[in-house]
């Protein structure tokens, strides 16, 4: 039987256990936060007062937050390249509908909060140039991504549980600039999203265990091969108006590493984790080629932390035509 084959009967076996899944980690609609939660009421009498609110405090934070907010943002609001790439995994049902496009349905709606509360924001705070960020975004979408996963779930899965932690990373440190600087709501706000992420990241991270209950060798294959092509971020492609693909994003990244936002140790640490969480070392009956992957994951965090030490990050911002330099601080 060829490897998509096996895949596919094992996303086929696990499926029976999706529902529970989902109950287990997506949270009801009717009981869930809203992006309104935290946004000024445009009903109420006080609406002004409170976006007069919003802008004088988003005044007190420096010019690298707007741009990694903006970043974590526009990263956000590429949910339908997210949504439509997963919906083409093997065993993925769109058509019939089975528990899996169940799944990623319920879980795009989760995500689709997340820029849509960002987006708000950022434009009533009138720190941004929001038609920048909005052609930035629309490029982004249309650009699409190449994360290395192609149709498997195993690698897929790998990918999301990696992923998935590291965006609970990066919202979790902005929410705590954003508290440290005076500006509460913003900062609840995004470690409510970084809650999300977390929540999301053990979904992902459930799916990889189900998956090496069952198919030990070919999940630590494709564990192996994720993290020697190496996590490509979903914004990678990011560019500004009037630039190639990929422009922005060493940028982008440089900003979010010179404030500890996201890090290079931050990625292997991400590693170490799920190396951990998935009990590498102990998994038995493995083939001699799984042997080897386990092997290489196995010291791959101890050569990755030693190159993590020497990366030197620039110090002086680079100037994005999301954040003006009127603006800057």
């Amino acid at each position: 039987m060829s490897l998509k084959n096996v895949r596919l009967e094992v996303m086929q076996f696990l499926e029976k256990d999706v529902e529970s899944l989902i109950q287990k980690y997506l949270i009801p609609i009717d009981s869930i936060w809203q992006p309104t939660d935290f946004l000024p009421n445009s009903e109420s009498d006080t609406f002004f007062e409170e976006v007069r609110e919003i802008r004088e405090l988003s005044k007190e934070l420096p010019y690298d937050f707007w741009v990694v907010l903006v970043g974590d943002m526009i990263t956000e609001e590429a949910l339908p390249t997210y949504e439509s790439w997963l919906m083409d995994v093997e065993g993925v049902g769109q058509v019939e509908r089975n528990g899996w496009s169940k799944w990623v349905r319920h879980w795009t709606g989760e995500e689709n909060r997340h820029g849509d509360v960002l987006n708000k924001y950022l434009y009533l705070s009138g720190r941004v140039n929001m038609r920048e960020i909005e052609k930035t975004t629309q490029y982004l979408i249309a650009d699409g991504f190449d994360i290395g996963t192609d149709r498997d779930p195993y690698k897929n899965f790998v990918y999301t549980s990696f992923q998935e932690l590291a965006t609970y990373i990066s919202h979790n440190r902005v929410a705590k600039i954003a508290k440290k600087s005076g500006n509460k709501q913003l900062g609840k706000m995004c470690q409510i999203i970084s809650g999300d992420e977390m929540r999301h990241h053990h979904a992902y991270s459930e799916f990889v265990e189900r998956i090496f209950k069952v198919d030990p060798n070919q999940m630590m294959m494709a564990f192996h091969d994720m993290m020697k092509l190496k996590i490509t971020m979903p914004a990678h492609f990011l560019r500004e108006s009037g630039n190639k693909i990929s422009s922005a994003f060493e940028e982008f990244s440089n900003t979010a590493q010179r404030i500890g936002v996201y890090t290079s140790t931050d990625y292997v640490d991400i590693l170490d984790k799920l190396i951990k969480r998935w009990e590498i070392d102990k998994i038995t009956g493995l083939n001699d080629e799984a042997e080897k992957a386990r092997d290489y994951l196995m010291n791959l965090p101890a050569r990755m932390y030693r190159l993590s030490d020497r990366i030197k990050i620039p110090q002086n911002s680079f100037q994005f035509k999301w954040v003006e330099p009127a603006v800057s601080k």
